[in-house]
């Protein structure tokens, strides 16, 4: 174990603690304000405040909205994640097969994931616009009239979750593939002397084999979909009506549009203790040590 003694090893030390304060107080800072905000009522972030207490809290909660934007998120979150990791984990089992051109496919396949959001919904509009669209015009061409893209909550709804899908199913495939290739060959030889077929050592080598990484995958992809601010205001802004309206969006239009900086602040907090309810939950029935499978 590396002692630190020398000047060079102290001064490593005294920066690696040093940025680790720093990206610590970046995050704690803004978080202890916003729940600090969330017992006052203010109209903006810069108006004098009044002291309310829990009285934000106990509004937001008996409100049907935050509800409907709480359901949303989750089932949002839910469908995204399920689809990246169907997706990624077939990409994954191709791209880890020894075909020719392999390593270009694999470079290519990242390209959505180093895209930046606002490409992505600008795109899309290009695509799905109601007047020059090409899904529109093409649409139209084939006798279909014009879809109303972004008028049906069901139709906006799919939108946010296919473009969600499309630029993040490629970190999942990354990462599976990472896990693929540090899987002995040898177990697989061995499943295959047993007479196991593909499907059986899928279920009983490979998956077994990717726990860790299925588990992280699912916990970090599970946070960032139902934390997903970007893409839902660029394609959507929460509409129509609301119906694509989670609690990001909702937390957003309370403090920025409703001038009700507490109220937003209150959605905000009440979102970061739901995520550490159902992380700490998660961690319980999922923990990521043998020795707590075991338990």
């Amino acid at each position: 174990m590396r002692d630190f003694t020398t000047p060079t090893d102290r001064l490593i030390l005294g920066a690696f603690v040093l940025s680790i304060l720093l990206v610590g107080a970046l995050i704690a800072v803004p978080v202890l304000h916003a729940v600090e905000l969330s017992f006052y009522k203010a109209e903006s972030f810069i108006s004098a405040r009044q002291w309310v207490g829990l009285a934000n809290y106990t509004r937001v909660l008996a409100d049907p909205a935050f509800w409907h934007a709480f359901a949303l998120g989750l089932g949002f979150a839910l469908i995204a994640m399920g689809l990246q990791l169907l997706l990624g984990i077939g990409f994954a089992q191709l791209l880890n097969l020894p075909l020719r051109g392999r390593a270009f496919v694999r470079g290519a396949v990242v390209l959505p994931y180093l895209l930046p959001t606002v490409v992505i919904a600008v795109t899309t509009h290009w695509l799905l616009d109601g007047a020059y669209g090409l899904f529109t015009v093409w649409a139209q061409q084939l006798g279909f009239g014009r879809p109303a893209w972004y008028d049906h909550p069901v139709s906006a709804a799919l939108l946010i979750i296919i473009a969600s899908v499309w630029t993040w199913t490629p970190f999942v495939t990354i990462t599976f593939l990472a896990g693929l290739q540090s899987i002995p060959a040898s177990l697989y030889e061995a499943a295959r002397v047993d007479g196991a077929g593909a499907w059986k050592r899928f279920w009983h080598v490979t998956l077994p084999m990717l726990k860790p990484v299925l588990l992280v995958v699912v916990l970090l992809r599970s946070i960032w979909m139902f934390n997903k601010f970007d893409i839902v205001w660029l394609l959507t802004k929460g509409g129509p009506l609301g119906a694509t309206e989670h609690l990001p969006i909702l937390s957003y239009r309370k403090a920025f549009n409703q001038f009700d900086v507490g109220g937003g602040a209150a959605v905000a907090t009440l979102s970061f203790l739901v995520l550490s309810v159902m992380i700490a939950i998660y961690f319980w029935y999922f923990p990521l040590d043998e020795k707590g499978a075991e338990k």
